[in-house]
C-alpha cells in the first residue's frame, strides 16, 4: 500500500471519521479522572483479593490433603501390624470396613499374581492397579494415590503385611471436598464484598482527593471567562499546592505582560499624538495659506520652514513606527543571520552618526570581533548607542568608542545619568526630566537591550570616568573569522 492509498474500510462497512480510530483506542481518556481512579482502585483490590483467596484455597487444600495422607498412612501401618488383622487373615479374606474398627475407610487385601480388587461389600467396587500390586510384591514400601469409583474420589494407601499381601485403605474425599467448597463459597462472598467496599472507598478517596483539583479547575475556568488574573489561594504543600503556585506564577507573568502591552499602547499613543498634532497644525496652515481665503499666501521663507517642519515630523513618525515594530519582535531571531565583524559594524555606525552630528569628534579604537547575528539589527543597536552619546554630548564634544574582546564601550561628555534614572534608562518610552525637551521617543536604548538579548549579550549603563555616561555592550563571539563567507581580515578602527 502506497503512502497515498487510503486505509481500507472497516469489515462491517462503517466509515470511521478521521482521528476516531485513535480515539476509540483511547476510550479511557474520555472518562473522568475520578472514575478512572475508582476503577483502578477496584481492579487493584479485586486482583489482590483474588490472589489472596487463591493462595488461601490452595494452601488449605494442600494442608488437608497432607493431613489426610499422613492419617491414612499411620492407620494403615497400625492395622498391618495389629493382631486383629492376623486373626482375620487366618479365617477369611473378606474384610468389611468394620473389621478393624474403621468405619470411615474401605479395606482390601492385594495378593501377588491376582487381579487387585477391593472385596469390601460396602460401597462401590474399587478397581486397584499396579501401584498396590507393587507393594504386595515388595517392590515398593507403600503407595498413595487418588482413584475414582462411581463418580466419587477416594484417597488410596497400600502397605505390605506379613503374609506377602498388601493392605489397602481407601477413604472418600467427599468430606474434604465439602470443606473446600464451603471455603471457596465463603472466600467468594468475602471477595465480592471486599471488591465492592474497595470500589466505594476508591470513589470516596477519588472524590475527596480530587476536590482541590475541581476547585482549581473552577478557578481557572472563572479566569478564562472573566480574564480576572487574581492569584489563586494556595493551601498546603502537596502536588496540588505546587500546581496552584505554578499557575499563580503564570498569572503573574501574564498580568505583567498585559500591563506591558497596555503601557506600550498608551506610551505609543502618547508619543504619536505630539508629532501628529504638530503635523496636522502645519498642514492646516499650509492649506489656509494656499486656499481661497489666503489671497496673499505665505512668504517663501515661512513656507519653506513649514515644509521643513512637516518633513521632520514625518521622519520622526517613521522612526517612531520603526522603533515600535522593532520592539514588537520579542520572538527569537527570524531574520537571516551570518557571521559579522563587529568592528566593521561600529565603523559604519560611526559614519552615519557623524553625518547627523558634524560638530562632534568620535574617538574610535577597536579590534575585530566576529559574532553570529543579524547585521542590520546590530548596526541599529550600535547606532542608537552612538546617537544617545551624541545627543548628550556638548557642542564640539568628543564621543569615545572602544571595542575589545566583544565589549563595546561608548562614553560621552554630557551631564551623566542621575542615580534615580539609572535603573530605567533601558525601559520603553522612559525619558528623564532633562530629556523631555529634546528630540527622541525613548525607544532607542530599549532596542539596544532587546538586540543584545536576542544575541545572548548584555548592555549596562554606568558613569564615565570623564563625568558623562558610559554604555557598555557585550556580545559573545570570537576574535577569529567565523564561517566561509566572512572576510579573512578586519580593519582596525581609527580616530575620526
Amino acid at each position: 500500500m502506497s503512502p497515498l492509498t487510503p486505509p481500507p474500510p472497516p469489515p462491517d462497512g462503517r466509515t470511521v471519521p478521521p482521528g476516531r480510530a485513535g480515539d476509540e483506542r483511547r476510550w479511557h481518556y474520555r472518562r473522568s479522572l475520578a472514575s478512572r481512579v475508582t476503577l483502578l482502585t477496584t481492579m487493584a483490590v479485586g486482583l489482590a483479593v483474588a490472589f489472596v483467596a487463591m493462595g488461601a484455597y490452595v494452601t488449605v487444600r494442600m494442608q488437608l490433603q497432607s493431613s489426610l495422607d499422613q492419617s491414612l498412612l499411620d492407620r494403615a501401618h497400625q492395622a498391618a501390624s495389629s493382631n486383629a488383622l492376623a486373626e482375620l487373615l487366618n479365617t477369611n479374606t473378606t474384610l468389611p470396613s468394620a473389621a478393624l474398627g474403621a468405619a470411615d475407610v474401605r479395606i482390601a487385601l492385594v495378593t501377588p499374581g491376582q487381579q487387585p480388587r477391593s472385596n469390601d461389600r460396602v460401597g462401590p467396587t474399587l478397581v486397584l492397579g499396579q501401584p498396590e500390586l507393587k507393594v504386595a510384591e515388595r517392590r515398593s514400601s507403600y503407595s498413595l494415590r487418588t482413584i475414582s469409583a462411581d463418580g466419587q474420589d477416594y484417597r488410596v494407601v497400600a502397605v505390605p503385611v506379613e503374609n506377602g499381601q498388601a493392605l489397602v485403605l481407601a477413604q472418600s474425599l467427599a468430606p474434604q471436598q465439602d470443606v473446600l467448597d464451603r471455603l471457596g463459597a465463603v472466600m467468594l462472598l468475602f471477595g465480592l464484598a471486599g471488591v465492592i467496599a474497595a470500589g466505594m472507598a476508591g470513589w470516596g478517596v477519588a472524590r475527596n482527593g480530587l476536590r482541590p483539583v475541581r476547585r482549581l479547575t473552577s478557578s481557572v475556568e472563572h479566569i478564562a471567562r472573566t480574564e480576572d488574573l487574581t492569584p489563586l489561594p494556595v493551601e498546603g504543600d502537596d502536588e496540588i499546592a505546587r500546581l496552584a503556585t505554578a499557575f499563580n506564577q503564570m498569572l503573574t507573568a501574564l498580568s505583567a505582560s498585559r500591563d506591558r502591552q497596555r503601557q506600550l499602547v498608551a506610551d505609543a499613543g502618547h508619543e504619536l499624538r505630539t508629532p501628529l498634532t504638530s503635523l496636522r497644525t502645519n498642514l492646516d496652515l499650509l492649506a489656509q495659506a494656499d486656499g481661497p481665503g489666503g489671497a496673499h499666501g505665505l512668504p517663501p521663507q515661512a513656507r519653506a520652514e513649514l515644509l521643513e517642519d512637516v518633513r521632520a515630523q514625518i521622519e520622526e513618525l517613521t522612526t517612531l513606527i520603526g522603533d515600535l515594530v522593532e520592539l514588537a519582535r520579542d520572538d527569537p531571531m527570524t531574520h537571516v543571520v551570518e557571521a559579522v565583524d563587529l568592528a566593521e559594524v561600529v565603523d559604519r555606525a560611526v559614519i552615519r552618526v557623524r553625518r547627523r552630528a558634524p560638530g562632534l569628534t568620535f574617538d574610535v579604537e577597536g579590534r575585530p570581533w566576529w559574532v553570529v547575528g543579524e547585521p542590520a539589527a546590530l548596526e541599529r543597536a550600535i547606532t542608537n548607542l552612538l546617537d544617545n552619546a551624541a545627543k548628550w554630548s556638548p557642542p564640539e564634544g568628543t564621543v569615545t568608542v572602544r571595542l575589545a574582546d566583544g565589549v563595546l564601550t561608548v562614553d560621552d561628555q554630557g551631564t551623566g545619568i542621575a542615580p534615580a534614572d539609572l535603573p530605567h534608562v533601558f525601559d520603553r518610552f522612559y525619558r528623564s526630566q532633562e530629556s523631555r525637551s529634546m528630540p527622541g521617543s525613548g525607544l532607542g536604548l530599549s532596542i539596544v537591550r532587546q538586540v543584545a538579548g536576542r544575541h545572548s549579550g548584555t548592555v549596562v549603563a554606568s558613569s564615565s570616568p570623564g563625568g558623562g555616561a558610559r554604555l557598555t555592550l557585550w556580545l559573545p563571539g570570537s576574535d577569529q573569522p567565523l564561517g566561509p563567507k566572512v572576510p579573512t581580515g578586519g580593519r582596525a578602527l581609527g580616530t575620526a
